[in-house]
């Protein structure tokens, strides 16, 4: 028997065999570009139908009768803006038509105004804005009729979400981010504009412990807001704390304190409270509670805080004012709007204003609406209607997580998990990217690293063969 037939069986059989796995891993990669592509899709369609920075109005089924202010945070890294998330301060009429007043990202006015936080009504039509740029903090007075600055003061702080006037010319500031030598030294200061000094100062580590929030670091209060509520009295919003608290400027006691560090079933990292007491004399709370995307009331009684009336569904709420006829206008800055909701959670009046609105003003200073008790009104709601095209009526990826976790053993996680998705990664991705899409790159770059890593294995004797005939010279087929 002819001895070569055996070896051509062999060779017939590796051959077969080395078609198969051929034909097997040809089949594997394309299940694997399909699952590249599935995961690819949300992209293309958030990049088709990105909406822009658009400023306009969503759902108005009641026109407002007074100008809406907005001012507008925009996204900034390392002191350096993004036009296409702008920063700016913006006006809406009565039917939410919008219109911007002060660019960020490029402007005429003699004052380095680049990224804007509380932007407060004056009694003479002006508004108080509160600016920062790379070099500092910048408060001006605004007219927003004549596009002119009628004054202005600078501070070499870091960052600065709040000042507000007091005393005829005196500035209430909230001095965030204060650190030097290992110790924080953030603080509340009075500034007098008369003899350009501060006339009084409160240093949260003179009446907090050290370690509150960890300890002393770089942003160790955070404390984005502050507003005069009685005479010598200073509501104080130390975000990172999780409480809101009232101090008394005679005695620097705190009179009140509303919530405490951790307890975020109470407060979390909330922004813009504000303080009134109602037509019983209740003192009263109304703040936005961000992390926990709601706005929401607290009442002080018989000794203690009691939350009477909550709103949530919103995604990071940083502003929420109590309008005259009972309503309540919402700053809901992730959905990149601000919205008027009635005690249900109804919204009446909604007007778009990318990118990452932080505070909105209606109306007179000082002209805080009525309480819940007054109204009648209790109970924790959810925020319903609205435009329908815009990113709040969509089912985001956090959306999907709560709910499929919820009433599940990990439904603590998966609630955690989706805020943090969800107040996080706005500043990563770009504006056009939805969160579905963001998610799917997220998945896309590990399995395309581990195709990578896969392909590398497989084909790993080629490679070898390959590099060998590079040391050498020449192919693996000239040198046989």
């Amino acid at each position: 028997m002819d001895s070569s037939v055996p070896d051509r069986l062999r060779g017939r059989l590796t051959g077969a065999r080395r078609r198969l796995a051929e034909s097997r891993a040809w089949r594997a990669r394309a299940v694997l570009a399909v699952v590249c592509l599935l995961l690819l899709a949300p992209t293309v369609v958030s990049a088709a139908s990105d909406p822009g920075t658009r400023l306009g109005p969503g759902t108005v089924d009641r026109p407002a009768e007074e100008t809406t202010y907005v001012s507008v945070q925009g996204f900034h890294f390392k002191g350096v803006g993004n036009a296409k998330k702008p920063a700016r301060v913006v006006a809406a009429d009565g039917d939410a038509d919008g219109e911007e007043l002060i660019s960020g990202v490029d402007n005429d006015l003699p004052v380095q105004a680049r990224w804007f936080y509380d932007a407060d009504p004056l009694p003479n039509g002006n508004l108080l804005v509160t600016s920062t740029n790379p070099s500092g903090t910048v408060v001006f007075s605004y007219d927003p009729d004549t596009d002119e600055v009628a004054w202005s003061e600078r501070f070499d702080f870091t960052d600065t979400h709040d000042v507000d006037r007091i005393n005829g010319d005196q500035l209430l500031v909230a001095n965030m981010r204060e650190y030097e030598d290992g110790v924080a030294n953030d603080r509340v200061l009075v500034y007098d504009r008369g003899n350009e000094s501060v006339v009084w100062e409160w240093r949260f580590r003179d009446h907090y412990a050290n370690d509150t929030e960890g300890g002393f670091n770089t942003d160790w209060t955070h404390v984005n807001d502050v507003d005069k509520v009685g005479d010598g009295r200073y509501l104080v919003s130390p975000r990172n704390f999780d409480q809101v608290i009232v101090i008394n400027r005679s005695t620097d006691e705190i009179e009140y304190r509303l919530g405490s560090d951790g307890n975020h079933s109470r407060l979390f990292e909330q922004h813009n409270p504000d303080f009134f007491l109602d037509e019983s004399g209740t003192p009263t709370v109304l703040v936005a509670d961000s992390e926990n995307d709601r706005v929401v009331e607290y009442a002080h009684r018989n000794g203690s805080w009691e939350r009477v009336w909550s709103v949530g569904g919103f995604n990071w709420p940083r502003d929420a004012d109590r309008l005259p006829n009972g309503n309540t206008l919402v700053t809901d800055s992730l959905n990149h709007r601000a919205v008027e909701v009635t005690p249900q959670g109804e919204i009446v009046w909604e007007f778009y204003a990318a990118w990452a609105p932080y505070d909105a003003e209606r109306g007179a200073p000082g002209s805080n609406g009525p309480s819940m008790a007054a109204l009648g009104e209790a109970g924790s709601h959810t925020v319903t209607g609205g435009a329908g095209t815009g990113p709040a009526s969509q089912e985001t990826f956090p959306d999907w997580l709560r709910r499929n976790t919820a009433d599940t053993p990990v439904a603590s996680l998966g609630a955690e998990v989706a805020a943090s998705y969800s107040h996080v990664t706005p500043f990563l991705r770009p504006v056009w990217m939805s969160s579905w899409a963001l998610l799917g790159v997220f998945l896309l770059v590990p399995l395309l690293l581990a195709w990578g890593a896969g392909e590398v294995v497989y084909q790993r004797r080629r490679i070898l063969e390959a590099v060998q005939g590079l040391s050498s010279g020449g192919t693996p087929e000239e040198r046989l």
